[in-house]
């Protein structure tokens, strides 16, 4: 794992871990350093605690892909002014977690305009519970303004910005965004790029099923070129996010032949179907968790 994505890791980890609400862990926040990799003229990702930020920046106005933490946002502000950008004026959320969406309320009051499929604003709306982590509803200033049910196109910055909805999987609002002409797509947390396994957050209207589906139709629009930006961890590529698909494949196969051979999910579990399947140390769950999730997923 490089540095970047050490740093998202840790930190996500360390609130994802915990129940205590976002307000009290402000202390958690001071230390992490939002960090900066352009990958085309007038397109970057920002790095630092939660979802990775992608920025489109140029004449026309700024635009950046989720906003992490609520007690990031000045530092984030900080870093989109560095990179010679104008003030946020768009915001896209790629879902509706809290480590995606933190951020809202203070873009949303200093006036950007907020994006996402339907559901997102649904979800905000209502607040429930995210990697164990209750969330209340959101303020009014964080909801989506703009929402839609499959897509839309932003015509910014010399480029064509795609926001795209498959049927979602890792809930059931997330949105993909691509850049025709650039060539780049931000997966929110449809691709994890660091250890462990998927995060799949069933209470929330995912499934693993469709976040194979979705990763189908994304692995054939996009090519050898195109550059990857996870929800979390360094940047990636094409041969990489197939390579992620194959593995949930072949975890999914093996948890879908027990459930065939009549298993219950705690007899799944107990058959550690996933113990020779190196995904390294750490990770937002673990592997019983992950059967647990394909278990609970609906087809």
């Amino acid at each position: 794992m490089n540095r970047f994505a050490a740093i998202t890791f840790a930190a996500t980890a360390s609130l994802i871990a915990t129940s205590a609400p976002i307000a009290y862990a402000q202390g958690r926040f001071d230390n992490v350093e939002i960090t900066t990799e352009e990958i085309a003229p007038g397109v970057a990702v920002l790095f630092g605690a939660g979802g990775n930020i992608g920025v489109s920046h140029g004449e026309d106005a700024t635009v950046i892909i989720d906003d992490q933490f609520a007690p990031l946002s000045g530092k984030i502000e900080r870093a989109i002014a560095n990179l010679g950008a104008t003030p946020v004026k768009y915001v896209v959320n790629t879902h509706w977690h809290f480590d995606h969406t933190g951020g809202n309320e203070h873009f949303g009051g200093t006036g950007a305009t907020i994006f996402a499929h339907d559901n997102v604003r649904v979800r905000m709306a209502s607040g429930g519970s995210a990697g164990g982590n209750e969330t209340p509803p959101a303020a009014r200033e964080a909801l989506p303004v703009v929402t839609y049910a499959q897509g839309m196109r932003m015509h910014l910055n010399g480029d064509t910005i795609n926001l795209m909805y498959f049927g979602g999987g890792h809930t059931d609002g997330d949105s993909v965004v691509i850049w025709e002409e650039d060539n780049i797509i931000h997966m929110g947390d449809l691709y994890f790029n660091i250890p462990g396994y998927p995060f799949v957050d069933v209470g929330s209207g995912g499934s693993v099923y469709n976040a194979m589906e979705t990763l189908d139709i994304v692995i054939a629009m996009i090519d050898d070129e195109t550059q990857v930006i996870p929800g979390h961890g360094a940047m990636s590529n094409k041969a990489e996010l197939v390579a992620y698909r194959a593995v949930i494949g072949e975890a999914v196969s093996r948890i879908d032949a027990l459930r065939a051979d009549g298993m219950t999910l705690e007899q799944a579990i107990a058959a550690a179907p996933l113990g020779d399947i190196d995904r390294g140390e750490g990770g937002f769950i673990s592997a019983d968790a992950f059967v647990t999730a394909v278990w609970n997923s609906e087809q």
